[in-house]
């Protein structure tokens, strides 16, 4: 199983995802599930996480300094099952981008991970802290609701109804 997490410049909300998901996949022993994160926009390229967003993680014991910026590229949509998008502007930006007849599937993050039809992560990129440490507590969740899913071998189904 291929995750994909995705926003929009691939520096807060979908770094944080993919920390948050291979900290609980250690964890978990499902050795089996690769993951990664992209932006659809490609601004930040190269760079690391946001400073917030490396700082927040860190403080529940998880680094994100290694990850770099990347922009969504087609070969994500042939190499990952499932790409999993922040919010619907996210999502809808991916369907448009999806080639056609190609394998991977996208979803809303939080409600791939069982947390609520339509639920959506905010982009903390303009806020402050807390807003940052809102998105972690969200995102770690998700991924809580990731393992879970994964281990009931619910992965290839459509999103989890609430």
């Amino acid at each position: 199983m291929r995750l994909l997490m995705v926003c929009l410049g691939n520096i807060c909300r979908s770094p944080l995802a993919e920390g948050a998901v291979r900290a609980h996949l250690d964890r978990s022993g499902l050795d089996w599930v690769q993951v990664d994160s992209a932006g659809t926009g490609g601004w930040h390229a190269g760079e690391p996480p946001d400073h917030r967003s490396i700082a927040v993680a860190a403080g529940a014991g998880v680094d994100i300094r290694a990850q770099r910026a990347r922009k969504l590229r087609a070969a994500d949509f042939e190499h990952f099952d499932w790409l999993l998008c922040a919010d619907r502007s996210v999502l809808r930006d991916v369907r448009a981008m999806t080639p056609s007849a190609v394998p991977a599937q996208a979803a809303l993050l939080l409600e791939w991970a069982g947390m609520g039809d339509g639920a959506e992560i905010p982009d903390p990129y303009t806020g402050g802290s807390e807003d940052f440490r809102r998105v972690w507590a969200m995102v770690d969740a998700a991924a809580a609701g990731i393992i879970e899913r994964l281990s009931a071998g619910r992965a290839s189904a459509g999103p989890p109804s609430s």
